[in-house]
């Protein structure tokens, strides 16, 4: 885990070098100024001339000086690394997910994945600045104090035998009670970032069906328990300040007693003033590197379930991989299901699609019809690859999905999904991601097909309207429009619209499935649709039930031989369709 984690600092191994030679640097000097402040006590006590005194004076404000700045460049060094270092993960974890495959995504929640980004990233980074930093400082000073206390003090120096053991355990006491508190803790952040996700994308259903107080309920709650957390695990390292106090008192009273008693009894000649004040400089130095190690500890021990999170998406492996010599170009949009079966994981007791056998012709138009759940997204989802088959195989163009370039067949095989999502930015900017080369008037002309065009120029702004986050400046319709024209700037070989007319009327429906005849006969075009309208002029109608294929056909035939297709005709044209555009 640490291995995969130190790839990461990559450029920042200078900063993290420099941060640590000036940390030995300046634990060196505080250690020896003791030393000269001992002596120099010594000596005025013997009666020393006054510019001895004010020559080792400089000496000491020299080495002050030099241990501050030594301090102040290992802090600027190290917040530097860390910061680069903090960096380098989000970016590596971010190019990572980008690499998922759908079923590498459901393994993880969005709400946690986002947690891992940000709380777990946090952590780690204030791990890291602790390990450069103060884990190497901490050691040092606590073994270059112990050494000079026993060079100076001697016997004096005894009494760490006492302090250390009890101050050792008790911190490590308190650190093994708090630990459990803080491993709940990062569940419990998945879950409240999960709430106001929720939240934050369906604040309309919320205020809809009134329902703000229990929602405020439900944040409050998954709040409240990270607060009880975080309390009882402060409230338990809380502890380490008493019995830091405890031992730190403890030596500089056994100090000071012993060491008067000395002083008076061998009159200076077993242990004299300038011993007994590096004592107590050493006693608080060696006590404050026990705290601060305790410290780390804690900080250490959260931070591992964070590296653990973290290197949980660091080490998956996207279940999609390009083949070693891929296939580049496709020839045409046809497609052919061979004994397709497929389910979401291996561990899953049944086959979301079964017993796929279909051939569809480059240039056709299908329609996909059936109830919720049988796996009609799931059908075209196979074509783009954004699943494997579990058995079978999917062809387009002649060739097994699986033998293409994964960036190559997904640009020749543009998908509207159901949740047609908007990024923040422009109108253009939006369509530009169907193709970044496009020039203005490609974009107007996918508009036009698409139904767009007209809405957008009575924008006041037209092409450069600003577009809200999620698209909540729009309409369904309008956003159903966007999202046609952008995959239609793709120019693909195969174009699937997942259910992605719904919220527009059916004149409007006509005119776009009109469109698509016109203008782009050569493109296979997949619809996937709820309205029998939307596909009863289609080349081939696909009849989906419970994971099969229920039955294939023209519109005419359907209506004598598919009971399913008919049922759910005759309800639509007795019911007649209310759907308007929204």
């Amino acid at each position: 885990m640490l291995k995969q984690l130190a790839k990461c600092i990559r450029e920042y191994k200078k900063p993290t070098f420099i941060t640590l030679f000036f940390i030995i640097l300046e634990v060196v000097i505080e250690v020896f100024i003791p030393f000269i402040t001992s002596n120099l006590v010594n000596a005025i006590k013997a009666g020393a001339e006054m510019s001895f005194v004010v020559k080792n004076g400089v000496f000491l404000a020299i080495l002050a000086c030099l241990s501050l700045s030594c301090g102040a460049i290992a802090g600027f060094s190290c917040s530097k690394a860390s910061a680069g270092f903090a960096k380098n993960l989000r970016h590596d974890m971010f190019e990572k997910i980008q690499g998922f495959s759908f079923e590498n995504i459901d393994k993880f929640s969005s709400s946690s994945l986002v947690t891992r980004m940000t709380t777990d990233v946090s952590h780690v980074q204030m791990s890291y600045m602790m390990i450069i930093r103060t884990a190497i400082r901490a050691p040092l000073m606590l073994i270059f104090s112990i050494t000079m206390a026993y060079i100076m003090g001697g016997s004096l120096a005894g009494t760490f035998v006492v302090v250390i053991p009890v101050l050792v355990i008790g911190l490590l006491t308190v650190a093994r009670f708090a630990m459990p508190a803080f491993r709940r803790v990062f569940k419990k952040y998945d879950r409240l970032n999960e709430s106001i996700e929720e939240n934050v994308r369906a604040m309309r259903v919320v205020k809809g069906f009134s329902r703000e107080e229990y929602e405020k309920k439900k944040f409050m709650t998954a709040s409240d328990e990270i607060r009880a957390d975080f309390t009882k695990a402060e409230r338990t390292v809380a502890l380490n300040t008493p019995i830091m106090q405890f031992c730190l008192y403890f030596n500089m009273i056994f100090v000071l007693l012993v060491g008067s008693r000395l002083t008076i009894v061998g009159k200076g000649q077993i242990i004299d003033i300038g011993q007994i004040s590096a004592m107590l400089t050493y006693g608080v130095q060696v006590l404050m590197s026990l705290m601060m190690l305790s410290m780390i500890y804690v900080m250490l021990t959260m931070s591992i379930e964070s590296m653990k999170r973290i290197c949980e998406v660091l080490s998956e492996e996207s279940s999609l991989k390009n083949p070693e010599n891929p296939v580049c170009e496709i020839k045409d949009g046809s497609i052919e299901f061979k004994n397709v079966n497929f389910k979401y994981s291996k561990e899953a007791e049944k086959f979301a699609l079964s017993n796929i056998n279909l051939a569809i012709e480059s240039g056709m138009t299908v329609g996909v019809i059936g109830g919720t759940g049988s796996s009609k997204t799931t059908l075209v989802s196979l074509v783009a690859r954004l699943y494997d088959t579990t058995e079978g195989a999917v062809l387009v163009g002649g060739r097994d999905v699986r033998e293409y370039d994964l960036e190559a067949l997904r640009s020749s095989v543009a998908m509207v999904l159901q949740k047609n999502l908007l990024f923040s930015g422009t109108i253009r900017e939006n369509l530009l991601w169907g193709n970044k080369e496009a020039a203005q008037d490609e974009i107007e002309e996918a508009c036009k097909l698409s139904q767009a065009h007209d809405f957008i120029v009575s924008f006041p702004d037209g092409y450069e309207t600003k577009i809200e986050q999620g698209g909540t400046n729009v309409s369904g319709g309008q956003k159903q429009r966007l999202c046609i024209a952008r995959a239609l700037l793709r120019k693909p070989k195969i174009l699937v619209l997942d259910d992605s007319t719904s919220a527009v009327d059916t004149r409007t429906d006509a005119l776009i499935r009109e469109g698509f005849k016109k203008y782009i006969p050569e493109t296979t075009k997949i619809i996937i649709a709820q309205r029998i309208s939307s596909v009863q002029d289609a080349d081939m109608i696909i009849v989906m039930d419970n994971g099969k294929i229920s039955a294939v056909g023209k519109h005419d035939t359907l209506i004598s031989e598919s009971e399913i297709y008919k049922e759910v005709y005759y309800q639509q044209i007795g019911g007649g369709e209310q759907n308007e555009e929204k």
